[in-house]
């Protein structure tokens, strides 16, 4: 047993110092020259598929006549899948395809989609008739709803394609120990194809799954074996000579995934120091790395809550507006009920830069950190700003309701003397809550996911987006349902003024601030990528520290 410790330990040191450099070809990396494409094609990707998911709302319920219920629900279904499917598009990136290529293919689904929907608007047969001032409306046949669902599909398949590879895409395309930098985008379908020439293409390795797949099955095989004392020393150590992930020290959390790397006398080695058979032994560099996602996951669990209160103002929000005074001022000009969400979009641009420029480098000084705070404090920034979002929207909804009347919807009921702009507060704060969350977010699991799974990573905050909105439509129904018999009526009715909406701006706030308190609990206990804790630290010092008797 020792004697295989021994061989497995010196061929490892051996393999460290083997320079594979010179068996690789050399990247030409284009760094800023490819920045331009790739931003454009993300940028109208969003301003196509997201910039269009509240007119989508309006258009559903005004062209296609579905009530404000179904509405809602199907908007959260189809955002939801939307960004459910970067999941499997990461996996087909990562295993099979690469980034550049499943990123041609995203945009040309997009590019259908919304070609797709755009013929249900134009062409008069492919939508119900228009309801006038009639108060009940004519349905859309099956037909024209799978007309509509063919569009949906198709932006699902795009979004799935597109949102999980740029940002490592993008990645791609600079040395790493280079500065990358942004430039202006100019267009959005043959932008992406005219840089071809230009783009750093990552061949896929295979399935980065299979490694953690294998450190979890051997984990249990061998959930019998005791644990060494001192693991960071016993565990077989072997790292593949072209690995594209960093080298990871030991943790002591989750250590029953430690029994994955202990090496028995039935395990056999290769003479360059691998596992013979990797589903029976693994290294502590993969088991390291199952340990990074297992440590994202509860945080990741965090954003599902928070999401949910930025998802109501892409659809409430937007119900709110409809049933408030959108005139601007005293012309006869009104506001789009689905444009106020610009707000949001405004608040989060505007933010940014002034806290990369200006609170950075105050809290720089304060903090010594080069980033001024911690990603995970940034993140519960968000989470904190998501919760006054809540109480401003209840706030608000509650004093438009009570306003007096300007004019009568004959589908939606009485609207509000209350002037749109007051949805401006909540809007900008939720702005300002992704500005802090979302980003950090992504910042977040790009550094702690292993480097070959940098486009799981991308979609991992999708798939938490998709699961607030199934969690939001899951809400929104089970609200309508057992508030239509209750004493206070129906808090989500077509009519908001027969509603109480702000009761259920109220109940999202208080499931936030449970989140909150749940969230600084998994921050408290979360150990970043590449650091041990401090206690193993001291006794890894102690231990080198130590002097052999003579």
């Amino acid at each position: 047993m020792s004697e295989k410790n021994s061989f497995s330990q010196e061929t490892m040191e051996k393999n460290e110092k083997i320079d594979t450099a010179a068996d690789e070809p050399e990247v030409n990396y284009r760094g800023l020259k490819a920045m331009p494409y790739i931003i454009g094609n993300e940028t109208f990707e969003k301003l196509g598929a997201i910039g269009t998911l509240s007119n989508l709302l309006v258009y559903i319920t005004v062209v296609f006549n579905m009530k404000s219920i179904t509405a809602a629900t199907l908007i959260n279904v189809f955002n939801g899948t939307t960004n459910l499917a970067t999941l499997p598009g990461a996996y087909l990136s990562d295993t099979y395809f690469g980034r550049y290529k499943t990123l041609g293919f995203g945009s040309v689904a997009s590019f259908m989609g919304l070609l797709v929907i755009a013929l249900t608007a134009a062409i008069p047969s492919m939508h119900p008739p228009g309801c006038g001032k009639a108060s009940t409306c004519v349905g859309a046949t099956a037909w024209q709803m799978a007309f509509l669902f063919t569009g949906f599909g198709l932006l699902v398949i795009g979004a799935g394609g597109i949102r999980p590879c740029n940002l490592a895409f993008g990645a791609d395309q600079f040395n790493p120990k280079t500065q990358s930098g942004k430039r202006g985008i100019d267009s959005f379908f043959n932008l992406f194809f005219v840089g071809t020439n230009i783009y750093v293409k990552v061949i896929p390795t295979g399935s980065p799954m299979t490694s953690v797949s294998q450190a979890i099955v051997v984990a249990v095989k061998k959930r019998r074996l005791k644990l060494p004392e001192q693991p960071w020393l016993s565990l077989f150590s072997y790292i593949f000579p072209n690995s594209t992930n960093s080298k990871l020290p030991y943790t002591d959390q989750f250590r029953f995934l430690d029994k994955a790397a202990i090496l028995t006398p039935e395990d056999r080695i290769n003479q360059d120091g691998s596992a013979v058979n990797p589903w029976r032994l693994c290294s502590m560099q993969q088991v390291e790395e199952v340990k990074c996602l297992m440590r994202v996951i509860p945080i990741w669990a965090s954003a599902i809550i928070y999401h949910c209160a930025i998802v109501q103002q892409h659809t409430y929000a937007v119900f709110q507006a409809l049933q408030s005074n959108r005139y601007l001022g005293n012309t006869n000009f009104q506001i789009p009920a689905a444009s106020y969400t610009v707000f949001s979009m405004l608040s989060l641009t505007i933010w940014v830069p002034i806290y990369d420029r200006l609170v950075v480098p105050f809290l720089r000084r304060i903090t010594g950190k080069e980033a001024g705070i911690t990603i995970l404090q940034r993140i519960g920034i968000g989470i904190f700003l998501s919760i006054l979002t809540s109480l401003v929207s209840g706030l608000v909804e509650e004093w438009r309701r009570t306003k007096p009347l300007i004019g009568i919807d004959p589908r939606r009921g009485g609207i509000s003397t209350m002037s749109g702009l007051w949805l401006i507060p909540q809007l900008s704060l939720a702005g300002l809550a992704e500005a802090f969350t979302a980003i950090g977010q992504v910042e977040f699991y790009y550094k702690q996911f292993p480097e070959n799974m940098r486009s799981i990573a991308g979609s991992f905050f999708f798939c938490g987006l998709a699961a607030s909105s199934y969690l939001s439509g899951f809400l929104i129904s089970v609200v309508h349902r057992t508030t239509a018999g209750t004493a206070t009526g129906n808090w989500l009715p077509d009519d908001l003024n027969k509603g109480r909406l702000d009761y259920f701006y109220y109940l999202v706030a208080a499931l936030g601030v449970m989140n909150f308190v749940y969230y600084l609990v998994c921050a408290k206990w979360y150990t970043y990528k590449g650091s041990a804790n401090t206690s193993l630290d001291s006794k890894m010092v102690e231990i080198k520290s130590e002097k052999p008797a003579v």
